[in-house]
């Protein structure tokens, strides 16, 4: 089966922080990204980085080096239907489409998982879902 869409580019990259204010001042101060916005409600902050998004999240009970929560690539067209036929026909599940945000703005995502175990987030164009 033919894939139902193309993948365009990264599109963000979430890291689970135990010292979130150390890792964003690594990541503004010493890497070049500006803070684009925070969630406080979440513990989030976007970081902007060229044309992609750091996520940071707090998470201080996590593990060094293991805390990729998970990756985002922007595909288009986004069709969730068709993304669901796809990637059910090999025998992977994929989330509900909901919106979310992204390098471009709110658009329509879903989550799947990759044979490891990573969390993979397929992220559509900006707009109404």
């Amino acid at each position: 089966m033919d894939s139902p869409y193309r993948i365009l580019h990264l599109d963000h990259v979430v890291i689970r922080a135990r010292d979130p204010a150390a890792l964003e001042r690594f990541y503004v101060d010493v890497l070049g990204c500006t803070v684009e916005r925070r969630q406080e409600k979440f513990g989030l902050t976007q970081l902007r980085a060229g044309g992609s998004l750091i996520d940071l999240i707090a998470a201080p009970d996590e593990a060094p080096g293991r805390n990729m929560d998970h990756l985002c690539l922007r595909i288009e067209p986004f069709d969730g239907k068709a993304l669901a036929t796809y990637f059910g026909a090999h025998g992977i599940e994929v989330g509900e489409v909901v919106p979310r945000y992204g390098a471009e703005g709110q658009g329509p995502s879903v989550y799947l998982h990759d044979p490891e175990g990573n969390q993979v987030e397929l992220k559509g164009p900006p707009g109404p879902v």
